[in-house]
């Protein structure tokens, strides 16, 4: 499979300084940010450092230390927001839209972190 990155993107111009962002943790390879539209009290954008277009772009096709370093970014991230239950928080959701039908809005690969709040279902239940 082919990906076609556009690096004019909005978070490519963040990691490009050319945007600012409220940051949460930089790593290596990762970039963690508050997201400009918080949909919950905790709302954390992380990106890879690469150009990568999606979850299934980024696993074909980054290295295990891009990996390694996203998912424990990951984690940190939700350690430093309070939200892990590990850790004494009450939890938190991990989304990544990946193409139209999920509303993936920047083609770039990131995933939400949501918490500070009860969440509500994800989806309705299908035919409902």
């Amino acid at each position: 499979m082919t990906y076609s990155y556009d690096p004019g993107n909005v978070f490519a111009r963040i990691l490009r300084g050319e945007i600012p962002s409220r940051t949460v943790l930089e790593t290596d390879h990762s970039l963690a940010f508050h997201d400009i539209a918080p949909q919950a009290p905790c709302h954390v954008l992380v990106i890879p450092k690469g150009a990568y277009v999606n979850a299934d772009h980024f696993a074909a096709e980054a290295s295990a230390e891009e990996i390694v370093d996203f998912t424990r970014a990951i984690g940190a991230v939700c350690r430093a927001l309070g939200v892990a239950p590990g850790e004494g928080g009450d939890g938190y959701r991990l989304i990544a839209n990946s193409g139209r039908d999920a509303v993936q809005e920047v083609p770039h690969y990131h995933v939400h972190i949501l918490g500070g709040r009860p969440l509500s279902r994800m989806l309705p239940p299908m035919g409902g």
